[in-house]
């Protein structure tokens, strides 16, 4: 027996969108996802830039293997509405970048910078600051290369200037500049008092964080978008432990930098992730309702 079919009438929704069908016929019963690859197809561009509504109520049609399309209330002759998004870049391609500027800027600037007084080179506490900065971003993208899985395939293409900038110029040529200066706390002595815990923070934090992160890989399959209660170190006393790892590792490197320019781009990524943090609470609450245990604190306990 076919699988009975339905016929939805396409429109575009602002700018025109080249070569869409006016209308679209597939199975009732059939994925969203095929309606995505469909109309990419029948436009020549791909499901990344597409956006689907509905023309009754407005609301958003998720590109889902999981969701078929009478599920979504869409019903025979039905309207919906298709956006351009414009050019997309992947998700992965964007943390690659924005992580590299950090990993060329401090290695450039310590080489460049005179580091001492008296021109004799780095001191160790810079030396250190470099190799810690450069293994939490060097590990930022191994996980992004191997580790991380995402929700979403891509974002706007120019979006890739405004998110590197957090990196390339906070926590690469400002956070550089003021650590490799020859007047910068760092090319004085170290000391022990200050340097061995900021050490130890900064270890806990990257293998708390790294921990964090494979138990969150294990929850998606590869190319999916399901979600799951996380468990394991952490998660018990705050919602995004892997936030309060991270920030954990940066009081680190601030306390063996000794710069107040560490400790801004580490205010401004605390905050950043809280916001993250709060919005993931609501999210699980939403999602698991009674399965989840809900937390009072999303990212610092007793803070946060």
């Amino acid at each position: 027996m076919a699988a009975q079919k339905m016929t939805l009438a396409v429109r575009p929704r602002g700018k025109p969108v080249k070569k869409l069908p006016e209308e679209v016929s597939l199975p009732t019963n059939g994925p969203t996802s095929e309606l995505y690859k469909q109309l990419a197809l029948k436009a020549g561009t791909t499901i990344h830039r597409l956006r689907v509504t509905k023309g009754s109520d407005g609301s958003f049609v998720p590109n889902s293997k999981d969701l078929s399309i009478d599920s979504t209330g869409l019903r025979e002759q039905s309207t919906i509405y298709v956006k351009d998004l414009g050019p997309q870049i992947a998700w992965r391609t964007v943390f690659l970048v924005e992580y590299l500027g950090p990993l060329l800027i401090h290695p450039l600037l310590y080489l460049i910078l005179p580091s001492t007084p008296n021109g004799s080179g780095p001191s160790q506490l810079q030396t250190l600051t470099l190799a810690l900065v450069c293994l939490h971003f060097a590990k930022r993208e191994l996980e992004t290369l191997f580790v991380h899985r995402f929700s979403s395939a891509t974002m706007p293409a120019f979006n890739i200037f405004k998110n590197s900038a957090h990196y390339w110029l906070l926590s690469g040529l400002n956070m550089a500049y003021w650590i490799y200066l020859p007047s910068a706390p760092a090319a004085r002595e170290s000391d022990p008092l200050i340097t061995y815990p900021g050490l130890a923070l900064f270890v806990i934090g990257e293998l708390g964080n790294l921990s964090n992160h494979l138990t969150l890989r294990s929850l998606r399959s590869s190319g999916g978008a399901e979600r799951g209660i996380p468990q394991g170190p952490g998660f018990g006393l705050v919602t995004c432990p892997n936030y309060m790892f991270e920030t954990m590792a940066w009081i680190g490197i601030a306390l063996v930098s000794w710069s107040w320019s560490t400790v801004l781009f580490a205010v401004v990524a605390a905050a950043q992730m809280g916001l993250w943090a709060k919005k993931k609470e609501a999210r699980y609450r939403k999602d698991f309702g009674g399965k989840y245990q809900k937390k009072r604190f999303s990212m610092l306990p007793g803070i946060w």
